[in-house]
C-alpha cells in the first residue's frame, strides 16, 4: 500500500479519549513512509541535573523544527518528553531528514545535550512481524494529536537505540528552523494533590484484549476525575516578564545572540502587557487564546503505550496504583509513575492568529522521563 501526503489528513478524528483502545479506529501507515525518532542520550543524567526543561524543549524543537521544514502540513506526531516520534510521506523525506540533523546540531550546541536521531522505513518495521498504525485524537475542535498502536514504534526506538537507521548530526552552523517555539509559562503547581507521570506499556506476548481491558479501566478511573485530570487551569498558566524560558527562546532564534536577546526581550515584554492586561490587538484576543491553549493541551496519548501527566486527588493516585499492581502481578502490564508537585508546557504557537497552537505538558520534576526510569527499574527486576 501506498500513498501520498493527504493519507493522515482523511483518518477522521474521535473526540473521546475513552474510545482509545479502538481498533477501528486506527490505520496502517503507508508501506512507502518513513518514521523519524529522537531522543537524548543520558536523559537520565540531565534529569539528575534538574535540567528538565531543557531536554523537554529539546523534544519539542524535533516537532517545531519538522512542521516548519514542511510548510505547516499536518503530519502525525508523538511528544515524549524527552524525544518525538512522526511519520512522514515519501515526498517529505528529505526535508524531515535535514531538519531531524539540524535539530540534533542544534540541542548539543546551544542545549548542551546529545540527540541521537534516526529514520525508520515502515516497511523495515513489517519485516519484523509489527505494525504501525495510526489515529488521530482531537481534544478540542482546534487541534488533533496522531496516537500509534502496532508494536512498531516501540521496536523502531529499540532499533534507534542500537545505532540502527541512524541520522549524522548537521555540520556545525547548521539550524533548524525553530520559528513558533517557546516556553514563556511559568510551572504549573498541582491543585488537586500532586502531578502524577503514567507510563503503561504491554508485557511482551500479552493478549490485546487484556492489554486493552487494562487500558480502558485506567482511563474509566481518570475519566471520573475533575476535567479528566488536566493539569493546566482553566484560566491558563501564569505569566510572569521576563519569562523563565526566556534563554531557551533566545536560543532558538538565528544570528546574533545579543540581538536575539534585545528582540525576545521586547517581543515577551508586549506580549506579558497583552496577556496580563487582556488587551485585544488586531485579531489576537487573549481571552480567546488562553481558553484554546487549556482545550489544545497535549497531556495524554497512546504511542504503543499509555501516557499521561495528571493533576490528580491522593485518591486517584492510589487507585490508579492499585490497578496497575494487580495488572503487573497479573503480567498484563509494565508501568512507571513519577510524583511531582507542578507540571510545565513548553508552546508551539506558528501563529498565534490561528487556533491550531500545540502545547505539551510534562512533568516539572522529571515528568515522563523519570517514569520511564521507573519502568526500567520494573521490567530489569
Amino acid at each position: 500500500m501506498s500513498s501520498g501526503e493527504d493519507f493522515y489528513g482523511r483518518i477522521p478524528v474521535f473526540r473521546g479519549f475513552a474510545d482509545l483502545m479502538d481498533p477501528a479506529l486506527y490505520l496502517p501507515l503507508p508501506d512507502d513512509w518513513i518514521i523519524g525518532l529522537a531522543d537524548i542520550v543520558q536523559s537520565t543524567r540531565a534529569i539528575e541535573q534538574q535540567r528538565y526543561k531543557a531536554v523537554n524543549m529539546a523534544g519539542a524543537a524535533v516537532i517545531a523544527a519538522v512542521t516548519n521544514a514542511l510548510d505547516g502540513r499536518e503530519f502525525p506526531f508523538v511528544f515524549g518528553g524527552d524525544g518525538a516520534s512522526f511519520a512522514v510521506a515519501p515526498g517529505d523525506v528529505g526535508r524531515a531528514h535535514e531538519a531531524l540533523a539540524a535539530t540534533a546540531r542544534w540541542v548539543q550546541d546551544d542545549l548542551d545535550l546529545m540527540m541521537r536521531v534516526a529514520v525508520v522505513p515502515v516497511t523495515a518495521v513489517r519485516a519484523q512481524g509489527l505494525d504501525v498504525r495510526v489515529a488521530r485524537f482531537g481534544p478540542s475542535p482546534n487541534v488533533s494529536y496522531a496516537m500509534f498502536t502496532g508494536g512498531g514504534l516501540g521496536w523502531a526506538e529499540v532499533a534507534m537505540k542500537r545505532g540502527e537507521f541512524a541520522v549524522p548530526m548537521a555540520a556545525v552552523g547548521a539550524v533548524p528552523d525553530l520559528s513558533g517555539l517557546s516556553c514563556r509559562f511559568e510551572e504549573i503547581p498541582a491543585a488537586r494533590g500532586l502531578i502524577l507521570s503514567v507510563l503503561v506499556v504491554p508485557r511482551v506476548g500479552i493478549a490485546e484484549s487484556a492489554f486493552r481491558a487494562v487500558i480502558e479501566d485506567v482511563i474509566a478511573l481518570v475519566e471520573r476525575s475533575p476535567d479528566a485530570g488536566r493539569p493546566v487551569p482553566a484560566g491558563g498558566p501564569m505569566i510572569k516578564w521576563p519569562p523563565a524560558g526566556l534563554d531557551f527562546e533566545i536560543r532558538t532564534q538565528r544570528g546574533s545572540w545579543l540581538m536575539n536577546r534585545v528582540t525576545v526581550l521586547g517581543r515577551t515584554l508586549l506580549a506579558y502587557i497583552v496577556m496580563r492586561y487582556g488587551i485585544s490587538v488586531g485579531g489576537f484576543v487573549p481571552k480567546t487564546y488562553v481558553e484554546q491553549l487549556v482545550e489544545n493541551s497535549d497531556f495524554r496519548k497512546y504511542d504503543d503505550g499509555l501516557r499521561m501527566i495528571l493533576d490528580c486527588t491522593p485518591d486517584l493516585e492510589k487507585a490508579l496504583e492499585q490497578r496497575l499492581v494487580a495488572a503487573a502481578s497479573a503480567g498484563t502490564v509494565r508501568y512507571g509513575l513519577h510524583r511531582q508537585d507542578a507540571a510545565m508546557m513548553t508552546c508551539f504557537t506558528p501563529s498565534a492568529l490561528r487556533s491550531d497552537h500545540v502545547h505539551f505538558i510534562d512533568g516539572a520534576r522529571g515528568g515522563y522521563a523519570s517514569a520511564t526510569m521507573a519502568l526500567k527499574a520494573m521490567m530489569s527486576s
